[in-house]
């Protein structure tokens, strides 16, 4: 049998690793499979290809990437609209479309979604509504009708206890920046050739760049509804489409707000506003003069630190991370600094991780640090342990040492709060464990870039910049090796 290629879908699926496979992993009569079909038509026909960026979600069209030619982005659940945020930022010449079920966009996603779509981000969202979790089993979904009987609702979904649906399109349809909402079907023939025009729209929107635009279909999922594929789409026209009436919600493009209202384009509704955007991402790390961030120059014979800094929050520990940040990246290399806080703005728990190299960095989390700096004893029961054979451990010296460091660690003992107080400033015990890190040679940085970078983290208070330049040399005097 001759097998008819599809435009803008591989030839073979062998991803899903099965040789010379040309099926997917989609249940007869589900609604993925149509769609499916559609976006890689529209994707070729329009020549966008070698443009675009698919984001895969977490659900039954995960699998997207064994199907569609063209680029892919995995993301963790319901985190589609976070990941194609960042890829539409950073790459503006790119069609970014982000593809959700209504588990990842309507449920642990939404928020992601909706603050993208407030924002304006210059991705397409295409949401498929079969109103329930499909692949998990058939779960209640925040879509799921009133009365519809679904796994987690034995006896129907019922409005006094669990909620009424979501209508997204209707929630996102308040919002001032989305240029294009809509809903459409999958249901039957003439809804296809609708669904398709509306695909078009989305990646034509893309294409020039318009902005946020929001596809909703509505498709059956005969599997968990408990019904073979022609009853499975009755229901979606029959019962979906009551809840959720089809029809263009918003085209800014074609002035049209509503299924079959045209408002004028001076109205209120349709003055979309344009997110202010950096061009490149070196103008958005710009130094705060308008001069460029020093350029970054590869050195593989620079290897790769990763540091940890943990205490109390109010202790400075993320400034002092970002101060051996910043001092890497006065030295040319490579660095990222990624905070992790809790609840708390004070008191609570607090930590930074670290990286710089002379080649490009991979992740910035740090697991396993060469460098622990702690400030307070949670910190250091639980980091500790993880520390590199060979690695150096900073420890506050009120700190009480309860289990000893992993072996071939070594381990340094500052007295850097007490300290801080005795010269008047207890704020300052962030700078003297930057100047324990200096008398240790612990960073691989120079003294100056250090003592540059603290400098520089005081621009918004410029009359505490000598005073903890002074601090910091004072103390690592006083700091015994």
């Amino acid at each position: 049998m001759k097998v008819i290629e599809q435009k803008g879908m591989y030839t073979e699926f062998p991803r899903c690793g099965k040789p010379h496979a040309r099926t997917t992993h989609y249940c007869p009569g589900c609604g993925h499979g149509i769609v499916n079909k559609l976006i890689a038509e529209c994707c070729a026909e329009l020549g966008l290809q070698d443009r675009t960026i698919f984001v895969d979600p977490v659900g039954c069209g995960v699998f997207t990437y064994y199907y569609w030619d063209a680029a892919h982005i995995s993301a963790a659940h319901g985190r589609a609209s976070a990941a194609a945020t960042g890829a539409c930022r950073a790459r503006p010449d790119a069609v970014t479309i982000a593809y959700q079920g209504d588990g990842d966009l309507g449920a642990i996603g939404f928020n992601n979604a909706f603050q993208a779509a407030s924002r304006g981000e210059k991705f397409g969202c295409i949401f498929i509504n079969n109103s329930l979790y499909g692949m998990t089993g058939g779960q209640m979904a925040p879509t799921t009708l009133e009365g519809e009987k679904t796994t987690t609702t034995p006896f129907g979904r019922d409005p006094s206890l669990t909620g009424h649906p979501l209508h997204v399109c209707e929630v996102f349809n308040e919002l001032q920046a989305p240029v294009y909402i809509a809903r459409v079907s999958v249901a039957d023939t003439k809804r296809i050739m609708e669904c398709k025009r509306a695909i078009r729209r989305v990646f034509e929107l893309q294409a020039s760049g318009a902005g946020y635009a929001l596809l909703e279909i509505l498709a059956p999922c005969p599997t968990n509804f408990g019904m073979g594929a022609i009853d499975a789409a009755s229901f979606c026209m029959n019962e979906m489409e009551r809840e959720f009436p089809l029809g263009v919600f918003r085209d800014v493009g074609k002035g049209v707000m509503g299924a079959e209202k045209t408002v004028h384009p001076d109205s209120k509704v349709l003055a979309v506003k344009e997110v202010p955007r950096y061009p490149t991402c070196e103008a958005l790390f710009a130094t705060p003069d308008g001069t460029e961030a020093p350029p970054v120059e590869d050195d593989p014979g620079v290897p790769e630190m990763r540091f940890k800094f943990a205490g109390y929050g109010g202790q400075g520990i993320l400034s002092l991370g970002i101060c051996v940040a910043e001092a890497a990246r006065l030295e040319k290399r490579h660095t990222l600094w990624f905070p992790s806080y809790g609840p708390e703005q004070r008191g609570g728990s607090a930590s930074c991780s670290v990286v710089v190299s002379g080649t490009k960095i991979g992740s910035p989390t740090v697991e396993h640090p060469d460098v622990l700096v702690c400030m307070n004893q949670p910190s250091y029961e639980r980091f500790a342990k993880d520390v590199k054979n060979g690695g150096l451990i900073i420890v506050d010296s009120s700190v009480p040492v309860c289990v000893d460091p992993p072996e071939g660690v070594e381990l340094k003992r500052v007295p850097a709060i007490k300290m801080a107080e005795d010269f008047g400033v207890p704020k300052a015990a962030n700078t003297m464990m930057l100047a324990a890190l200096r008398k240790f040679k612990a960073t691989g940085l120079k003294d100056e870039s250090l003592e540059t970078a603290l400098c520089a983290s005081f621009k918004k208070k410029p009359q505490l910049i000598e005073k903890n330049r002074t601090l910091l040399r004072e103390a690592e005097e006083r700091i015994s090796l």
